[in-house]
């Protein structure tokens, strides 16, 4: 596979569009482990090599646990999520399968228990986010591998 076009430099201002919402997403007061899940995730089930490469990068980088990592695809049978991370992670799933049926209610109550109105709205921008990319990503081909951590600052 080779790599169709640099998604950073075809429409510069396109592409600074989507950083603007990856920044936002960086300053939101969610825990830096469920944004990482959530990214990787959503990869998973868009296929998003690319992205899956980069997310779970940053997420050990930022402390998450391989074997979490190793079962997030299948999260729902194992014990090593929190109940908020449950929710958030079916809430993730179903947005990203949208076109097969709308968020159902009770999978709305269950996030509700664990988050404000606020956290939702930032875990659903988090959401519609990484599906962005990972569409983008896989449409340019972009290839995975090649990505390493920024250093801490």
């Amino acid at each position: 596979m080779t790599q169709r076009f640099d998604i950073s430099q075809s429409d510069p201002q396109a592409y600074q569009a989507m950083l603007g919402l990856e920044t936002y997403i960086h300053k939101c007061s969610l825990k830096p482990q469920l944004l990482h899940l959530l990214k990787v995730r959503a990869s998973q089930i868009n296929g998003c090599a690319f992205c899956i490469d980069i997310h779970t990068k940053e997420s050990r980088a930022d402390g998450e646990s391989e074997q979490r990592l190793y079962a997030l695809s299948a999260w729902a049978e194992t014990p090593f999520f929190t109940p908020a991370e449950r929710a958030a992670l079916t809430l993730a799933e179903v947005v990203t399968h949208i076109s097969e049926q709308a968020v159902p209610d009770a999978v709305y109550s269950e996030v509700c228990q664990h988050f404000s109105e606020s956290e939702i709205m930032q875990i659903l921008m988090t959401i519609v986010t990484i599906n962005s990319w990972n569409r983008l990503a896989i449409a340019a081909q972009i290839l995975p591998g090649s990505y390493t951590v920024p250093a801490a600052a």
